[in-house]
């Protein structure tokens, strides 16, 4: 909608002394303040945003916001700016009121106070602010040095769903934002080994509203060879390969392309695939487990690979499932065979969207020795 100029029409100020001698014409020209440029507003999360250019002649001139509703017949001043920076100007209108229609312009003000309007105004509409559902589930796998927080998908029935905000949880303070995702996964790296953390995770809309919070998960990040993760090669391929190592002052995690990976990982359109390296071979069976390794104190009902098989490995790529364990032959670094077995905790994505492979590893030290133990070799 155009808009007229308000104020004092601007016009060069004339008095004449005499109508017959121009001589004697004195003229005051009071200077036009440059317009703002290219005005544009847009509603977000309980509030409205304005923004605009400065014009090519502005001179460190201040600006007028006029609002109204929609059904009024006046616009009235609301705000005075004069913080613009980098050829931008800015207003945040919290003042208003759901189901309403706004009508905005702004207006540059001249030395002499004569004002400039806006060639348009914007108008506004103001929603309901319906939050969306939080999500219903949130847990963590607690890594080395690390927790992945992982949540219920729900809130993605919701048409307006957008993204989802991570919050580290805290007791007696201000509750910390992690990141923002639109995955149902979040790879905290800030955690540190041996503290407990809390979290909770809320989802928002297309227009910012924010729900309640999930409920609290929480993790404690422990050093051992559980809880490894590796980036899929085709989203961070320098953090997709594997080799096993003998202590836990080597990290584990190379180059995909490195040729002294045992392994990498790679995801297509058919899924999760476990790639071997230069001289890796996989055991050619799926072995479903629900822990890596079984003993004192574990369930009853655990199953795991405590035998490497001797024969049936092939260098193929195998498909990936998590709780499953595969069992590898490797060259070790005496260039002699050892027996490894990785078990798959979790396949999913970080808050950028990367695919991540969460899992437990064991290697054995002793070459040609089946036994997987995972920490040293076998009593001689």
């Amino acid at each position: 909608m155009k808009r007229a100029m308000l104020g004092l029409l601007l016009l060069p100020m004339v008095i004449g002394f005499s109508a017959c001698d121009t001589d004697d014409l004195i003229y005051y020209d009071d200077e036009y303040a440059a317009p703002p440029e290219n005005l544009a507003g847009w509603y977000y999360n309980r509030a409205v945003y304005l923004s605009w250019e400065l014009g090519s002649g502005w001179d460190n001139d201040p600006f007028r916001v006029f609002g109204k509703r929609r059904s009024d017949s006046n616009y009235y001043l609301i705000a005075e700016v004069t913080n613009c920076a980098d050829g931008l100007c800015s207003y945040t209108d919290v003042n208003i009121v759901p189901e309403i229609t706004y009508e905005y312009y702004v207006a540059s003000v001249s030395p002499s106070g004569l004002e400039t309007a806006s060639d348009w105004s914007v108008e506004v509409f103001v929603p309901f602010p319906d939050a969306p559902p939080a999500p219903g589930t949130a847990e963590v796998v607690a890594l080395d040095n690390a927790n992945y927080i992982l949540w219920s998908n729900d809130p993605r029935n919701t048409p307006d769903f957008s993204f989802y905000r991570v919050y580290l949880a805290a007791d007696g303070g201000d509750d910390f934002i992690l990141g923002e995702t639109d995955s149902e996964g979040f790879l905290d790296l800030l955690a540190v080994n041996g503290d407990t953390y809390e979290y909770f995770v809320t989802s928002v809309d297309d227009q910012g509203h924010e729900s309640g919070g999930s409920q609290l998960a929480v993790g404690t990040p422990r050093p051992d060879y559980h809880g490894e993760w590796i980036y899929a090669y085709e989203d961070v391929p320098t953090q997709a390969g594997f080799r096993f190592s003998e202590d836990e002052m080597t990290y584990p995690i190379l180059d995909g392309d490195s040729p002294s990976r045992h392994f990498r990982v790679e995801v297509d359109a058919d899924g999760w695939w476990l790639v071997p390296g230069a001289g890796t071979e996989i055991f050619d069976g799926l072995f479903e487990t629900t822990a890596l390794k079984c003993g004192v104190g574990s369930d009853s009902d655990c199953v795991a690979i405590d035998q490497a098989p001797l024969t049936g490995y092939t260098n193929l790529d195998m498909a990936l499932y998590p709780q499953t364990t595969y069992v590898l032959k490797v060259i070790g670094d005496d260039g002699k065979d050892h027996y490894g077995a990785v078990r798959v905790t979790l396949l999913g994505f970080d808050q950028d969207g990367a695919a991540i492979m969460i899992f437990d590893w064991a290697y054995q030290l002793q070459p040609g020795n089946p036994n997987l133990a995972p920490k040293k070799a076998a009593r001689r």
